[in-house]
C-alpha cells in the first residue's frame, strides 16, 4: 500500500525553522512538530474538512517561553522526540554532542581539523513535561511559572548529575558513548513514549546511538514534578535487536509500542516502522529479540535526502516524516509527508 501525501503549512516559519522536521505529536486537531534546529515548536491546526491530510495555521512555540531552560533563547535544543499523553506535551532534546561539520567548500588541509571540535551542546540536555490548557483552538502550552488546574506547572529534567547524563555517567554499556557525537554512533536520544498514567507512567526514550553490536537501546526512566523540575527516581535498559539500525522516533499505538527504524550514521538507509505488542502498556522486557519485533512497513529513502524522521499515529493512519526532504516534497511554504492508511 503506498502512502498517502500530508501537507503541513509553515507559512512565515518556513526559513526560520527550515523543512527537516524531527518530531512530531498530534492531539485531536492540534500537531506540535520540532524543527531540527532552533529551540522552538510549531503547532499547526487539522484544515476543516481536511481530514489528516492538511494542516494549517502553523504558530511558534518557543520553549524558553513554556519551561525554565538553561542558557540563551538562541541555543539549540535539538528537540529530537514529542509526545502528549495526561494533558502534557513531553519534550525530548537529543542530548547529544556535536562535531564540526565538513562543507564541501573547505580545504583539504581543513578537514582534519574541523573533524576534531567536538562541542557538548548541554543545551540539547532536555526532557521537559509542559502542561498544556485547552481553548476553543485546541490546546496550547502555558508560560513558564503558570500552573494548568489538575497538572500543576512545567517541569524539566536537570541537565547536570542529577539528570541523565548524571545517571548515565558510570553505565557500562552507555557511559563511554556519551561525549561521541550523536552522528559517530555516539549517545543521541530521537524518540520518547510516555505511557499513560494508568499504565505506570514511565517515560522511554529511543536512542539513535549507541546501537551495541546491532543492538538498539531503550532507556524508559521515572520521574515525578517537585515544582519547576523533574526528579528522576529510577531509569532501565532495555535492549532491542533491530538487526543494526538505531530509533528514530517512538509513538504509541493503543498498547503497543511503534518505532521508527533507521541508520545511526549518516546513511540513506534502510527505514522501518516495526511494532513491540504491549510496549506502550506494560513493563518492557530486558532484551528483546528480532523475532519479537514485528514489520508495519518498509518506508522508502532518497540518495541524500528524504530520511525518516518523525513518526506519529492518527485516526486514519501512521504519518511518518523527514529530515532532509526531496525537492517534491517542498511546494511553496508547505511540507509534505506520508500517511500510511490503516489496514481495512
Amino acid at each position: 500500500m503506498s502512502p498517502l501525501p500530508v501537507r503541513l503549512e509553515l507559512g512565515a516559519y518556513a526559513p526560520t525553522a527550515g523543512v527537516d522536521l524531527s518530531g512530531v505529536a498530534v492531539v485531536g486537531d492540534t500537531m506540535f512538530l520540532a524543527p531540527d534546529e532552533g529551540s522552538a515548536l510549531l503547532r499547526l491546526r487539522r484544515e476543516p474538512g481536511g481530514g489528516s491530510l492538511g494542516w494549517e495555521a502553523p504558530e511558534e512555540v518557543p520553549l524558553h517561553g513554556a519551561v525554565d531552560l538553561k542558557g540563551d533563547a538562541e541555543d539549540e535544543v535539538d528537540a529530537e522526540g514529542l509526545d502528549v499523553v495526561d494533558g502534557c506535551l513531553w519534550v525530548a532534546g537529543s542530548h547529544s554532542a556535536k562535531r564540526k561539520r565538513v562543507k564541501a567548500e573547505s580545504e583539504r588541509d581543513d578537514v582534519g581539523p574541523r573533524l576534531a571540535e567536538v562541542d557538548p551542546q548541554r543545551s540539547r540536555r532536555v526532557l521537559a513535561r509542559l502542561p498544556l490548557r485547552d481553548g476553543p483552538d485546541g490546546p496550547r502550552t502555558v508560560p513558564a511559572g503558570e500552573t494548568v488546574p489538575g497538572l500543576g506547572g512545567a517541569a524539566r529534567l536537570p541537565s547536570g548529575r542529577k539528570g541523565l547524563m548524571g545517571a548515565l555517567a558510570e553505565d557500562e554499556h552507555l557511559g563511554p558513548f556519551l561525549g561521541i557525537p550523536g552522528k559517530d554512533n555516539g549517545f543521541d536520544v530521537e524518540g520518547v513514549a510516555v505511557r499513560e498514567a494508568h499504565a505506570g507512567g514511565g517515560v522511554i526514550l529511543g536512542l539513535r546511538g549507541p546501537v551495541l553490536r546491532g543492538w538498539a537501546v531503550l532507556l524508559e526512566v521515572t520521574v515525578r514534578a517537585d515544582g519547576p523540575k523533574l526528579v528522576l527516581d529510577g531509569l532501565t535498559k532495555h535492549f532491542v535487536d533491530l538487526e543494526g539500525l538505531g530509533v528514530r522516533d517512538l509513538a504509541r499505538d493503543g498498547d503497543d509500542l511503534l518505532v521508527l527504524a533507521g541508520p545511526t550514521m549518516v546513511l540513506d538507509g534502510p527505514a522501518r516502522v516495526l511494532r513491540l505488542r504491549g510496549g506502550a502498556a506494560n513493563p518492557l522486557p530486558p532484551a528483546i529479540t528480532a523475532g519479537e519485533v514485528e514489520l508495519v512497513t518498509e518506508v522508502a529513502v532518497g540518495r541524500g535526502c528524504d530520511r525518516p524522521e518523525g513518526l506519529a499515529v492518527l485516526p486514519e493512519g501512521l504519518l511518518v516524516l523527514h529530515d532532509t526532504p526531496a525537492p517534491h516534497r517542498l511546494e511553496g511554504e508547505h511540507l509534505v509527508g506520508d500517511l500510511w492508511p490503516r489496514a481495512s
